[in-house]
């Protein structure tokens, strides 16, 4: 036998890093809306209304008083469970360098925070559900006629994200009434595509327009016209290459919490192997609080849905 030195016993080497494929893993709307928790109900009215009065002229000196009519109503969230199991077989650990328990307790955090997301902008344009109370429960639809701008917006076709259309979702806001309390931030959550659109208009490049030197941080646009920006990939496609990007006050929009997230790493005697579980869950539910809150921008978009 011919000899080939050490050739014969050269191994196989692996790395021991296991890290996350891209994905988005934080949340980006949690503490962009109202929020609270609940427990003991299978749905909850997290906030009441009073309509507004109109003053009225009286009908003469020592006349009758008249009660002014008083239009109460409320909002109502339901609860969505999810729950998630990973198994890491007690033996196959032997087996390999790698730990992943901790890497797998990331990987379901990660989504949990794209299911709030997706729940906060699915409630963004929902029908709402709506009612004095549990026994007398209706529905409030989106109204798209006065709180949807078109993909055309003052154009021929559809066009991205523009100037105009964020004008028009601050006239829409302001008619509203919803910037009148003026502590009040307004979100607008926008895809990458728009976050493009963004960057190559001059109004919001360059100083000439904004007087401290654009509003450009590193290339991200954070701050423009009084919005807070937000770039999610989560936005709905609403139809043929038009994605609905949209704009919402704090208090328009409620996310509540039965059950935030809960992770246990856990034995499980009752399966072969006693094998770990990474069981996680949690359960929330968010509404609509008011139409004239929210605005849906429908705006073209070519880049298609999230890839996870």
């Amino acid at each position: 036998m011919a000899d080939d030195g050490l050739t014969g016993l050269f191994v196989t080497q692996f790395s021991t890093l296991l890290r996350m494929k891209l994905q988005q893993k934080t949340s980006k709307l949690r503490g962009k809306v109202e929020e609270g928790s609940h427990t003991g109900a299978k749905i909850a009215s997290p906030i009441q209304f009073i309509g507004p009065m109109q003053m009225r002229t009286p009908e003469g000196r020592f006349s009758p008083k008249k009660a002014a009519p008083q239009d109460y109503s409320r909002r109502w969230v339901s609860p969505i469970d999810r729950v998630g199991d990973q198994f890491v077989d007690s033996l196959d650990q032997l087996k390999t360098p790698i730990d992943p328990k901790s890497q797998l307790v990331s990987r379901a955090a990660a989504a949990c925070a794209r299911d709030w997301d997706d729940e906060v902008i699915r409630a963004a344009t929902a029908t709402s559900t709506i009612g004095t109370d549990a026994g007398s429960l209706t529905t409030e639809a989106f109204d798209t006629s006065a709180y949807q701008i078109a993909a055309n917006f003052k154009a021929s076709a559809s066009v991205g994200l523009t100037v105009a259309k964020l004008n028009e979702v601050r006239r829409i806001l302001e008619h509203s009434h919803a910037l009148d309390d003026e502590m009040e931030a307004v979100t607008l959550v926008i895809g990458s595509n728009q976050h493009a659109d963004l960057r190559n208009q001059a109004q919001v490049t360059s100083a000439d327009f904004n007087k401290n030197g654009g509003v450009l941080e590193n290339g991200t646009v954070r701050r423009f016209m009084g919005f807070d920006i937000v770039v999610s990939e989560r936005l709905p496609i609403v139809s043929s290459n038009v994605r609905g990007a949209v704009a919402f006050v704090k208090t328009g929009i409620y996310l509540g919490m039965w059950q935030d997230l809960k992770t246990e790493i856990l034995r499980r005697p009752d399966l072969e192997a006693n094998p770990w579980d990474i069981s996680t869950v949690h359960s929330f539910g968010a509404t609509r609080t008011e139409l004239g809150k929210v605005v849906q921008v429908l705006v073209a978009d070519t880049t298609g849905a999230d890839n996870i």
